[in-house]
């Protein structure tokens, strides 16, 4: 297909449909999301404000926090304009930016809990070198690399799905734009997409999970061996919000790749969709370690 008539099927803006099949409890699914997101917003910039002005040992744990914030501000109030006002046309282009900023605050925020994962293994198998080891420059660096990676890798989305072409429609089953979903309205091979799509889950995701296996592997091996029951019960209240928000950002994740790749002719898409809403909105499970 030429690239005129690629550009010709490129349409104007696309219409985000909502969740199919529950259109009429639109208002009523919105009353949640609405709470948690106020409460969790609340939540994160409190504990932001928290860390900076009284506790800054704990930049991870601020940084995901700001993390949670923008990711909530990509796909929320979109969620709840569509949901109060019926207002569901997005800009073409404005849908691709809302797709990269989606998947690289995910990336970011996947980046931001293996960081944790290395914090706490420095803070309890080396507690006598953690400053020397984990200094300002050495956090920046790493906050700085785990951003770039993730821009770096959602970039390509962007373009692939700019160049498919749409003589399906432009009406996209969301609440808002992600890859696969605006990929899936294509009459285009969409084969390239789904590929890039696999390659960058394995590069950030399972990367991700790797590192934060193997940490904790080892913090379990150093926990084990402390002699002091106080101290192995201090040790592992340290790294207890951490599993909560690992557990809280995978779960709903694996569960939304999964469905994508085996589960679309058994998962009703309103479950997918509604899983996919919540779990975007801001992780309330972040906390200081006592």
């Amino acid at each position: 297909m030429s690239l005129g008539s690629v550009s010709s099927l490129t349409p104007a803006s696309f219409l985000l449909n909502g969740i199919p099949g529950l259109e009429e409890a639109h208002l009523w699914l919105s009353f949640p999301l609405f709470t948690m997101d106020s409460i969790a917003l609340t939540g994160n910039f409190g504990l932001i404000y928290l860390i900076y002005s009284e506790r800054p040992m704990y930049i991870f744990l601020a940084l995901l926090s700001f993390t949670d914030v923008l990711m909530c501000t990509s796909t929320v109030p979109n969620t709840l304009f569509l949901f109060w006002f019926g207002l569901k046309e997005i800009d073409f282009k404005a849908c691709l930016a809302q797709m990269f900023f989606v998947h690289t605050f995910t990336g970011m925020e996947s980046g931001v809990l293996m960081l944790m994962a290395l914090d706490r293994y420095v803070a309890i198998c080396y507690p006598l070198r953690y400053a020397t080891i984990l200094t300002n420059v050495v956090i920046a660096k790493a906050g700085t690399l785990t951003f770039l990676r993730a821009v770096f890798l959602v970039i390509p989305f962007t373009f692939l799905t700019k160049r498919l072409p749409y003589c399906r429609g432009n009406v996209i089953p969301h609440t808002y734009c992600d890859h696969m979903s605006v990929a899936k309205i294509s009459c285009g091979n969409v084969q390239i997409n789904a590929i890039y799509g696999l390659m960058v889950a394995l590069l950030i995701g399972d990367f991700d999970i790797l590192c934060i296996s193997v940490s904790y592997t080892m913090i379990l091996r150093a926990v084990v061996s402390l002699s002091s029951a106080d101290a192995r019960q201090k040790a592992f209240s340290t790294c207890t919000a951490h599993i909560c928000a690992i557990v809280i950002t995978y779960v709903p994740a694996f569960f939304t790749f999964f469905t994508h790749c085996f589960g679309r002719h058994t998962v009703p898409p309103h479950i997918h969709i509604i899983m996919t809403m919540y779990n975007d909105s801001p992780s309330t499970c972040s906390c200081l370690p006592p």
